[in-house]
């Protein structure tokens, strides 16, 4: 979460801060003069090559350009600085996009991190398209998967997708163009902010153009109806060997799980991962942790997760309780298969926060059994789920039943 400090190698207490300087891609100077002012009297800069070359040199200040991997190097760099010393970190447009004011803020904390941000890529490009900010929305690519887009894709939808470089635009023509939104209209707006701006616009289906570097990607969404947000996505979107919760039962489960942006779900005994996956559609924040102990039903989660725009998801291979060991806590559990293995339930229920929520469905005499000693012991919701579907008899109708699930639904005292 921005704003929350993680454990690392830097010390708040050491009274290290830093000034995150925000600029435009019209370069030193467009800068603000007190901004200006701040920079060259800074002992220390810091910045992505690009930003640095743009400084004029100051005689004295020592210039430090971001590691590679930036994660992973920056608690090291950070140690280094002085704690008596102005330093400032310069950044492209708003630090807060998708920008190095987050990660420091994780870093460092809050009250340790100041932002003056200049006009952010997305506020420019809403300006160029005539999109009020009411009307679209914004999906960061930068160092992720394209595939992300892939869930905002609706008819009359307006996209915003910070591109990570030149590849990505004709990435994104791709996805929509196997999505079924190949007449989308694309117009890639290069450099914006600087002299050399620049806007190139096609349909998904015809683009073959190159692109600058420095790119954001507006989508205006022509294609087929939308999938929707909504638990209960049809059984045929989702990759399967069988072993899938079906609709009306996955819309149940997720009704009892309730979704809640930031939150983390285990979806234990994954099979084709659509709890999970559904669980991280209701909110871009929400995140999964799938456990699947077959190789094969791992790797078709991830296809599923990237293809319905939740590359995300993480899919943890091996077989619970065991696989449970050491992940991130969850606020909400789903147990689909394997509730009888011995420690699976005790080790979910113990993993469950205050307020969490579990939910765990079977089919067998044995699930059932295990499920009503829950229901009696621990109380919650047991519902059994019957679920019929029309089908042919020769020239006429009937209905045929599917398996009847039990399920058991529990919430933990807050």
């Amino acid at each position: 979460m921005v704003g929350a400090p993680h454990a690392c190698a830097v010390t708040v207490a050491s009274g290290l801060m830093i000034v995150v300087v925000g600029i435009g891609a019209g370069g030193w100077d467009e800068i603000p003069v007190r901004h200006q002012q701040l920079i060259r009297e800074s002992a220390v800069l810091l910045g992505g090559k690009r930003h640095l070359d743009l400084v004029p040199d100051v005689s004295g200040q020592r210039r430090e350009a971001w590691p590679s991997p930036l994660r992973e190097g920056l608690p090291t760099l950070l140690g280094s600085l002085p704690t008596d010393a102005t330093v400032v970190a310069l950044a492209s447009g708003d630090p807060l996009v998708s920008g190095i004011g987050t990660t420091l803020i994780s870093l460092l904390g809050r009250e340790n991190v100041r932002i003056e941000p200049a006009v952010s890529s997305v506020a420019l490009a809403r300006a160029r398209m005539g999109w009020p900010a009411e009307s679209c929305v914004a999906v960061s690519l930068v160092g992720r998967d394209v595939s992300l887009v892939a869930r905002e894709l609706a008819p009359g939808r307006r996209i915003l997708a910070l591109s990570s470089d030149e590849s990505t635009p004709a990435s994104i023509a791709n996805l929509l163009v196997t999505a079924g939104f190949g007449a989308s209209t694309m117009t890639v707006l290069g450099d914006l902010g600087a002299e050399a701006e620049t806007a190139r616009t096609a349909t998904a289906s015809a683009w073959d153009g190159e692109s600058p570097r420095l790119n954001i990607v507006a989508i205006d969404c022509t294609g087929a109806p939308a999938l929707g947000w909504t638990a209960g996505l049809p059984d045929d979107v989702f990759e399967n060997d069988g072993q899938l919760t079906k609709r009306d039962l996955r819309a149940s489960a997720l009704a009892r799980l309730a979704p809640t942006p930031g939150e983390r779900l285990w979806d234990v005994g994954a099979g084709a991962g659509s709890v999970g996956i559904e669980w991280m559609r209701a909110h871009p924040s929400c995140t999964t942790t799938a456990v699947e102990a077959s190789p094969e039903r791992a790797a078709r989660i991830a296809r599923n997760a990237a293809r319905l725009g939740v590359p995300g998801l993480h899919v943890v291979e091996g077989r619970a309780p065991d696989a449970l060991a050491g992940l991130p806590a969850p606020d909400a559990i789903f147990i689909g298969g394997g509730a009888t293995r011995p420690g699976v339930v005790d080790a979910c229920l113990a993993a469950l926060p205050p307020g969490g929520r579990i939910v765990v469905h079977g089919v067998t005499l044995e699930t059932e059994q295990l499920l009503a000693g829950l229901y009696k012991n621990r109380g919650g919701e047991l519902t059994r789920i019957a679920v019929e579907t029309t089908s042919s008899i020769g020239s006429f109708t009937g209905w045929t039943p599917a398996r009847t699930v039990t399920q058991w639904a529990f919430a933990a005292n807050p």
